[in-house]
């Protein structure tokens, strides 16, 4: 993983750690010296800066970010397709897309810019690290923003399986639109009144017993919209823990025997480069 930077503003700070340990009151004055005693805090020309090294203001620092060790995540991605511009991987439950909070080795970027030995790959989109399925990475940095244009601009199609309660009274397939802000709840999305923002179509595929097996296409792209709408629909998406009700997380207690029963099954768009028409479905599968 690359480092992270921070531009020196003028200032009083008489050496470079005076000024992190300010800047980054999480990060203690002890934390700042190992880092540096490690090497991890560089200047701009990729010079090792100690804790002795004066501040110099109008410049930028490269530093390492630090973390526990993290347990091994129990799981594997498959990388289905790779090319000189794309790689398209299949991606387990549980496993975060990018690094943040206490997870950055174990994240799919990580893991595969080690295991494909390409520093610049770039995810095109993203999912939850609680969703399994298809995630796309673009390779080269001056073609990456035609990839990620077809997300903006809602040119790729995109289908998700899911398992949730089955509601013999509610007439499928639907289109189903609300308006979807960040709650005041950490992480939670909630639906409010105004214009909708958030677009899911819904469909039945199959019903067993009390469960159902749905595909759902989301036409808009908002956070968590696929399993607030399923919730406020009133058949939440089996082991989600943020909605309809929020659990505690519990951190590095993580329960792999429940996965949230949502798959990004498949992808599908045109090309910007080749023009042809490109699709990927996971191999994966949502059990009962």
């Amino acid at each position: 993983m690359g480092p992270s930077s921070a531009a020196l503003p003028p200032g009083q700070w008489l050496r470079i750690i005076d000024f992190l340990t300010e800047q980054f009151p999480a990060i203690s004055h002890s934390e700042w010296v190992l880092r540096m005693q490690r090497g991890d805090v560089l200047d701009a020309h990729g010079n090792v800066l100690g804790v002795a090294s004066p501040y110099q203001p109008h410049g930028r620092i490269y530093y390492y970010r630090s973390l526990p060790a993290e347990p091994r995540i129990p799981f594997d991605e498959v990388v289905l397709y790779q090319d000189d511009y794309l790689v398209a991987v299949d991606k387990p439950h549980f496993l975060p897309v990018t690094p943040a909070g206490r997870y950055l080795q174990e994240t799919l970027l990580v893991r595969l810019k080690n295991s494909l030995g390409i520093d610049t790959l770039a995810p095109m989109h993203r999912i939850d690290r609680d969703t399994a399925g298809l995630v796309l990475f673009t390779i080269q940095p001056h073609t990456r923003n035609l990839y990620q244009t077809l997300f903006r601009e809602r040119s790729v199609s995109k289908e998700y399986e899911a398992i949730a309660p089955y509601r013999a009274d509610l007439a499928l397939p639907i289109t189903y639109c609300s308006r979807l802000l960040e709650s005041a709840a950490f992480m939670k999305m909630e639906e409010v009144e105004g214009v909708p923002n958030a677009e899911t179509r819904i469909d039945l595929i199959e019903a067993k017993d009390v469960l159902a097996r749905y595909k759902l296409e989301p036409v808009s792209g908002q956070k968590h919209q696929l399993r607030a709408h399923m919730a406020a629909l009133g058949i939440p998406i089996v082991n989600d823990r943020i909605y309809p009700e929020l659990y505690p997380d519990k951190g590095a207690e993580q329960d792999y025997s429940q996965p949230l029963k949502l798959l990004a099954k498949t992808i599908s768009f045109t090309d910007p480069i080749s023009r042809q028409l490109r699709r990927f479905e996971s191999r994966q599968g949502l059990s009962f």
